[in-house]
């Protein structure tokens, strides 16, 4: 048997593996379509993945996101009063329509927007004019939905194809690249090469004096110098064990179960990695298989897998010396279709479009009541973006896939503005999906390749 025969046998099992997992996924009661699993794997008619551990990494994650709807943490401690929205210095409204550039996602940093694309892996957006300043091209194809993981100290840290060899059958050698880039010109410091084409929020993250990454192997987390990408040290974990990847206070930490599918007993356990060292001490160890669902006020927030399809789950928050609380988190009527953590808070928006605040320390819910947007059709590749919560406005902002916008006091749950933007038509990938960020208390609407800038006028 030739290696391409087995190579071809081995990716035929990876696409079983992710329709059987997604099919597996009740769909009554998840926001998802009944073609999710089709619209998974069309991508890897082009471009393939590298192995089929990652793969089946990559499967797990997107289950958890499509039981539970959560997107990335917060970082807000206090709220008060709604305020009204103020113009930032040198600001002004601004729409772009700039295929290519952004489809794929975008952050914020300072004054800069950074969004990769069909065409560019990075690109470099004046948050104040919708100017484009510089890009970095894609190699092969930017079809992906991923977008820069994060900017510090003048560094980009983005995600590009390996490579772009050809292979007979007409696909090219799959794999992905973290890459960073200089945030002044665009240009390539340096790129390492990641064993799959895992590009999930935990395939790299920044501590303290490194960006750690899922890399050289499927079970190994190196820590690469921030300016040349060389290794400072790497933690590898030992076969037939998963570990998930988190960070608190710019330190690293695992979640350790054994591999799904094997029977487990022995609980989740949690370590701590030196920052410096990579050395590892176990913190604590919780009962079950645990899925991590974010960090919040220098907590992990985990949840227990066994609830992940029932309305009433429980989530545990642990810190990072190992103090740990658990509560109870209902979900009213059917299920989550987005979520986010924003310091203590909770705040998720059931497929009804009733909106919830949930308090991680006490366990109670704050408050529920509409969200003020039209819902996706549940049969369409249409999504809710992630809450977004201004601090300093004390708002919670929701954005839909038509073009609504609402927010919510984030005290009471009562809505103090509602708006409404033009969208593209929503595309095949779930790179398409709508997106919302701030910049300061000016809000940036992202659907497709279309981005609109503007203030709201929320009163006093």
């Amino acid at each position: 048997m030739t290696r391409e025969h087995v190579t071809e046998q081995a990716e035929a099992r990876v696409e079983e593996m992710v329709r059987e997992t997604l099919h597996a996924v009740a769909l009554d009661r998840v926001w998802a379509p009944g073609d999710l699993a089709d619209k998974v794997v069309r991508r890897r008619g082009r471009r393939r993945f590298s192995q089929a551990a990652g793969a089946a990494t990559a499967v797990a994650a997107i289950t958890v996101v499509a039981v539970l709807g959560f997107g990335g943490g917060g970082t807000a401690e206090q709220h008060g009063p709604v305020r009204p929205a103020a113009s930032p210095e040198g600001w002004k409204p601004w729409a772009s329509d700039d295929p290519g550039a952004d489809e794929r996602g975008c952050l914020v940093d300072g004054s800069a927007l950074y969004c990769a694309g069909s065409e560019y892996d990075a690109a470099k957006i004046d948050a104040n004019t919708g100017k484009r300043l510089w890009t970095v091209k894609v190699n092969r194809e930017g079809d992906g939905f991923d977008h820069p993981v994060a900017v510090r100290d003048g560094v980009v840290y983005a995600y590009r194809n390996h490579t772009s060899e050809n292979l007979p059958n007409g696909n090219y050698r799959g794999g992905t690249d973290l890459m960073a880039v200089d945030a002044g010109d665009g240009h390539l410091l340096w790129s390492v090469e990641m064993p799959q084409d895992d590009r999930s929020d935990q395939a790299a993250m920044l501590i303290d004096g490194a960006v750690v990454a899922n890399t050289p192997s499927l079970r190994t987390m190196s820590a690469l110098d921030p300016l040349t990408g060389k290794e400072k040290w790497r933690h590898t974990w030992d076969k037939g064990i998963a570990c998930q990847r988190a960070v608190l206070s710019d330190t690293p930490y695992l979640l350790c179960t054994r591999d799904a599918g094997k029977p487990d007993d022995s609980g989740t356990d949690i370590f701590r990695l030196d920052p410096a060292t990579g050395s590892a001490g176990k913190v604590t160890t919780i009962p079950g298989r645990q899925s991590l669902v974010g960090t919040s006020e220098g907590r992990l927030v985990l949840i227990e897998e066994n609830d992940a399809f029932s309305a009433d789950k429980k989530l545990t928050t642990v810190s990072g010396s190992g103090q740990r609380t658990s509560h109870r988190y209902r979900v009213e009527g059917t299920t989550v279709v987005a979520s986010e953590i924003v310091g203590d808070r909770l705040i998720s928006v059931s497929r009804q479009g009733k909106a919830s605040a949930y308090s991680l320390t006490t366990g109670k819910t704050l408050w529920t009541g509409p969200v003020g947007i039209e819902m996706p059709d549940q049969d369409l590749m249409q999504g809710i973006a992630s809450p977004v919560v201004s601090d300093g406005q004390g708002v919670v902002y929701f954005f839909g896939p038509t073009g609504d916008l609402s927010a919510l006091d984030l005290l009471t749950g009562d809505q103090v503005w509602h708006g409404h933007v033009d969208i593209d038509k929503p595309g095949p990938d779930f790179g398409d999906s709508a997106q919302l960020l701030l910049y300061k208390d000016v809000l940036i609407a992202r659907s497709g390749n279309r981005i609109d800038s503007f203030l709201p006028r929320i009163s006093d």
